[in-house]
């Protein structure tokens, strides 16, 4: 949804400067394939925040950027209050971007330990399987012998 200020409008929206592009929540969600509703429960918690014009909110390409990064963290595994510390730092400190990539790094190495961990039970988890299922055989052979 496009407002009719010559600012904002589609045709001259296109070709603005990507500071200065804005976005309809309907044009976000198609964007990310995303519900509305997903957009307003990640502004509702803090990770965007639209300008509002009355009853509606236009999202800048800082909100484009910051949607972007949450969903793909999402996908990594990141916690809400994870994704919300990595932006809020980048956001708030002058050397942000250097604070964010060791804290990014952090939350990473931890996330790959935790992989890890869950790896060893699958496989542990896998043998154990693979006891019980050759058990469960050995059984099921003795027992169609005596039946034969």
């Amino acid at each position: 949804m496009s407002t009719s200020s010559p600012d904002v409008t589609t045709s001259v929206n296109a070709s603005l400067p990507r500071q200065r592009r804005t976005y309809s929540i309907g044009e976000l969600a198609r964007m990310f394939e995303v519900t509305p509703r997903t957009i307003r429960f990640y502004e509702q918690e803090g990770l965007l925040a639209p300008e509002r014009r009355g009853q509606t909110r236009i999202y800048h390409e800082k909100d484009r950027v910051r949607l972007k990064l949450t969903l793909r963290g999402k996908r990594l595994g990141f916690s809400l209050a994870e994704i919300r510390e990595v932006i809020e730092m980048y956001d708030a400190m002058p050397d942000g971007n250097a604070r964010q990539l060791k804290r990014l790094l952090e939350i990473l190495g931890e996330k790959r330990a935790n992989m890890e961990r869950q790896l060893e039970d699958i496989r542990l988890m896998q043998r154990e399987l693979d006891d019980v299922e050759s058990r469960a055989r050995d059984v099921l052979d003795r027992l169609a012998r005596q039946d034969a």
